[in-house]
């Protein structure tokens, strides 16, 4: 790979995992459009690794404090508080874990389409407008039960079909819970964090199943220009999120849908 190529899909990528517009639809359309040859496995580990890097940076106190709540007798309400939100971000991230270890080639044989991105990005993202416009927000992330849990970890199953998105599905489920927007994006983001290391790892040993060769320089520049953006993007988004809520990206994923459909048709 270029150098070009990896400084642009590797921010495409940090840039987007934690926007509700579908990290894996731009790195797709950004090698069609740019007519760049598929990036590879090697590649695809790399940014993963950044973006969840970028998570654990962010989010390092919630993740320092739920580790040493799960490691001893829970004391306080904090600690209980911590203990809960763990096994809420466990129970969520089955279904995920559950679909994509059953169906990754069929996800990457039948769904990596343009035609299916066109399509989930416009779905989606009215979607997310109607949910946006309608839905009560005053729920809080300690709110959170096990049948929230549920519902938000089976919508992010959905998300491994391209143009879905993660975070953009698993936010819309939130808010279909009553979540105010600021509590859906924060669980959204926390729970990005296990699904996240799984797609990494699972890609990690098909590189080494495969005995593919690592150039580590470029390895290391993917992996840290992703976790730049990524830190930035959650960081970015949150704010932004308090002010304009999420109907920019709404309209974003629309004129993005429609610019699809009309190099296709």
């Amino acid at each position: 790979m270029t150098l070009i190529q990896i400084v642009v899909l590797a921010l495409i990528q940090g840039l987007t995992e934690f926007l509700p517009v579908s990290s894996s639809a731009h790195l797709i359309l950004g090698s069609v459009v740019f007519a760049w040859p598929d990036q590879g496995l090697v590649f695809y580990v790399a940014p993963h690794l950044g973006t969840l890097l970028a998570a654990l940076v962010y989010f390092r106190r919630d993740w320092l404090d739920t580790a040493v709540a799960c490691l001893k007798a829970p004391q306080t309400h904090e600690d209980r508080r911590h203990r809960k939100m763990a096994m809420l971000i466990a129970l969520a991230t089955l279904p995920a874990l559950l679909v994509g270890g059953l169906a990754p080639d069929f996800v990457e044989k039948y769904l990596r389409d343009i035609t299916v991105i066109a399509w989930t990005t416009v779905g989606f993202g009215l979607l997310l407008g109607l949910v946006e416009w309608f839905a009560p927000k005053s729920r809080t992330v300690e709110s959170i039960g096990l049948r929230d849990a549920v519902w938000i970890g089976l919508a992010q199953a959905c998300a491994l079909v391209p143009g879905v998105s993660r975070s953009g599905i698993t936010i819309t489920a939130g808010r279909l819970l009553s979540l105010s927007p600021d509590a859906a994006a924060r669980f959204s983001f926390l729970l990005a964090v296990p699904i996240i290391a799984a797609a990494g790892t699972f890609g990690i040993y098909r590189v080494a199943a495969g005995n593919a060769g690592i150039d580590w320089a470029q390895f290391g520049l993917a992996l840290l220009l992703s976790f730049l953006a990524g830190w930035v993007c959650i960081a970015a988004f949150l704010a932004l999120l308090r002010r304009v809520g999420l109907m920019p990206f709404v309209i974003y994923r629309l004129a993005l849908g429609a610019a699809l459909f009309w190099l296709l048709y």
